[in-house]
C-alpha cells in the first residue's frame, strides 16, 4: 500500500464503523487499526447483553402480577441464574459476529495498539504509517477507582458482568446512572440481594427533581438505594464490606456502575500541539468532528460527549465525509434523546431540566402528568411514574422533557420527533391520540402545559379538553 494512505482510523467500534462505511465508498487506501477485542461495546457489553438481562428479570417479575390478574402459581416460578447468563453470552456472541462482519477490512486491517506521533503519522506495532487524515475513534471503558482493583475479580463491571457463570447471591451496585440503574433492577428482580449506591442524588440521568424522586421511590420498593457519601470498601470475614458512611451492607460481589472514560491514555493527542483538557482531550467541533484546525476527527465515546450508540454512529459518520470534503462541514446534530431501560423507563429528551433552569425559570413552563390513575396503564398494572414536558413560554414550542414512565421509550421518541420539529403544544395536542394508549399521558402532560399558555381557539381541535375520568382519558 502506497503511502501516504487517504484515512487511518483507530477504533473499530460504533463510530470506527460509521466512518469506516463512508471510507469504503470512496477509496481503497485506508487502514482500521484497533485494540483488543474487535466488535462494538455495544454488541460485546453494553446495549445489547444489558437487554437481554433486563429481559429475564422482567419477566420473572411479572409473577408478582399474575394474583391480580386470575393466574395462579407464579410463586411457583424460580431462576435458573447460570442458564440466563448463557443465553446471554449465547445471544451476545450472534450479534457480535454480525458486528465483526461489518468490520472485515482484509489485509487493510490491523490489531494492535496505535499512537498518534503527529497530525499525519500514526506508530502501530512499531511500523509507522502517514494519511491524509486521522479519525480517532478509540471508545471508552469503565471506571473501576484504583483500590478496589485489590479485590480482583469480586470487581465487575459491564466489561466482565456478563462473563459471570453465576452471580451472587449478594450484590453492591455503585453508580446509579443508566447502567447501573438498569442492571441493579435487573438483578434484583432476578432474585438477587442487591444494594446500591450512588454518590449523587439523580438517577437514570434524570435531572428533574420530581421525576427523579418518583424514580428513586420506586426502585426503592424493589431493593435499598443509598444515596449520599462517598463509598468505601473492605475486605471482611465473609465477604466485602461496602458503606457511604450512613449505609453498611457485606456482600460477595460488587458492580461498578461509575460510568466510562475516553480510550485516549497514551494515544499521543499531546502531539497535535493542542491544548489538552483536564480529560487529556483536544478541542472537539461536535458538528465537524474536526480536531482543531487539524485533519483529524475524534469521533465515538472517545470524544466523552453523549457516550450513545446513535451518537457515535453520526460521529463516524460525520468525521468519514469529513475526510474526504476540501473544507470539513458541519452538520446539525439530532434531538438529545438518553433512554434508561428500567422498569419504568428513564428519559431525557432534548433540553434537560438542568439545563433550562441554568437559563432561568422564568423562560419555560411545564406540563405534568402522574401515571398513577391513567386507564391503560392501570389496566397493565402498570400505572406508576411521572412526565414532565417543557415549553417555551413565549411560543408554547416544545424544549425537552424528562420522564420516568412505562413504556417511555416510545413516548420519548414521540417527544423527540416533536422537539426536532419544533412542534408547540398547541400542534401536539391537535394530532391524533387513540384510546385506550399510555400515549395519552403524554397527551395529558400537553394538556396541562396548554394551561400555562395562552387559551387555544375554539375552532382548533387541540382544545378538546379531558373528560375528567380515567377510564376516558
Amino acid at each position: 500500500m502506497s503511502l501516504p494512505l487517504d484515512v487511518i482510523i483507530i477504533g473499530a467500534g460504533s463510530a470506527g464503523l460509521a466512518a469506516l462505511r463512508e471510507v469504503r465508498k470512496r477509496t481503497e487506501r485506508y487502514l482500521i487499526i484497533n485494540d483488543g477485542p474487535w466488535g462494538t461495546t455495544c454488541a460485546r457489553v453494553g446495549c445489547m447483553p444489558s437487554k437481554m438481562l433486563l429481559e429475564a428479570g422482567n419477566s420473572f417479575h411479572a409473577r408478582h402480577k399474575m394474583h391480580a390478574l386470575g393466574i395462579h402459581g407464579g410463586d411457583g416460578l424460580t431462576v435458573d441464574l447460570p442458564a440466563v447468563l448463557r443465553r446471554v453470552r449465547a445471544l451476545r456472541d450472534d450479534f457480535v459476529k454480525a458486528t465483526l462482519k461489518a468490520t472485515d477490512a482484509g489485509e487493510r486491517e490491523i490489531s494492535g495498539r496505535a499512537r498518534l506521533l503527529d497530525a499525519r503519522r500514526v506508530e502501530v506495532n512499531g511500523t509507522t504509517y502517514e494519511a491524509k487524515n486521522i479519525i480517532v475513534a478509540t471508545g471508552s471503558r469503565p471506571v473501576v477507582p484504583e483500590p478496589w482493583l485489590a479485590f480482583g475479580d469480586r470487581i465487575l463491571t459491564t466489561d466482565t458482568l456478563f462473563e459471570q457463570p453465576t452471580l451472587g447471591p449478594r450484590i453492591a451496585v455503585i453508580g446509579l446512572g443508566a447502567v447501573g440503574s438498569e442492571m441493579a433492577q435487573a438483578l434484583a428482580r432476578l432474585g438477587l440481594e442487591v444494594a446500591a449506591f450512588s454518590k449523587q442524588p439523580t438517577v437514570a440521568g434524570l435531572t428533574d427533581p420530581v421525576v427523579n424522586d418518583t424514580l428513586v421511590t420506586l426502585m426503592k420498593h424493589e431493593f435499598p438505594v443509598n444515596i449520599g457519601g462517598d463509598v468505601q470498601l473492605r475486605e471482611v470475614a465473609g465477604g466485602i464490606e461496602v458503606t457511604n458512611g450512613t449505609a453498611t451492607v457485606v456482600v460477595d460481589q460488587v458492580l461498578a456502575a461509575l460510568g466510562r472514560k475516553p480510550n485516549v491514555d497514551h494515544l499521543g493527542l499531546d502531539t497535535l500541539g493542542l491544548d489538552l483538557d483536564d480529560k487529556g482531550l483536544p478541542p472537539v467541533d461536535r458538528h465537524s468532528m474536526q480536531v482543531g484546525g487539524l485533519r483529524v476527527f475524534l469521533a465515538g465515546d472517545a470524544d466523552g460527549d453523549r457516550p450513545l450508540l446513535h451518537e457515535a454512529a453520526d460521529d463516524g459518520h460525520i468525521a468519514g465525509l469529513n475526510a474526504f470534503a476540501e473544507q470539513p462541514r458541519s452538520f446539525k446534530r439530532r434531538t438529545r434523546l438518553a433512554i434508561s431501560f428500567t422498569q419504568p423507563n428513564a428519559a431525557v429528551v432534548g433540553r434537560r431540566h438542568a439545563a433550562l433552569m441554568e437559563d432561568g425559570e422564568g423562560g419555560f413552563i411545564t406540563g405534568k402528568v402522574n401515571f398513577d390513575d391513567q386507564g391503560r396503564a392501570r389496566v397493565a398494572q402498570r400505572n406508576h411514574g411521572r412526565l414532565h414536558v417543557y415549553a417555551a413560554k413565549d411560543t408554547g414550542r416544545l424544549l425537552g422533557a424528562e420522564l420516568c414512565a412505562p413504556d417511555g421509550e416510545h413516548l420519548a421518541h414521540l417527544l423527540a420527533l416533536a422537539i426536532g420539529q419544533e412542534l408547540t403544544v398547541a400542534e401536539m395536542l391537535g394530532m391524533p391520540f387513540y384510546h385506550p394508549v399510555l400515549e395519552e399521558g403524554l397527551r395529558s402532560a400537553l394538556r396541562d402545559a396548554a394551561t400555562h399558555l395562552p387559551r387555544m381557539q375554539d375552532s382548533d381541535l387541540g382544545a378538546c379538553g379531558a373528560f375528567g375520568a380515567s377510564a376516558l382519558d
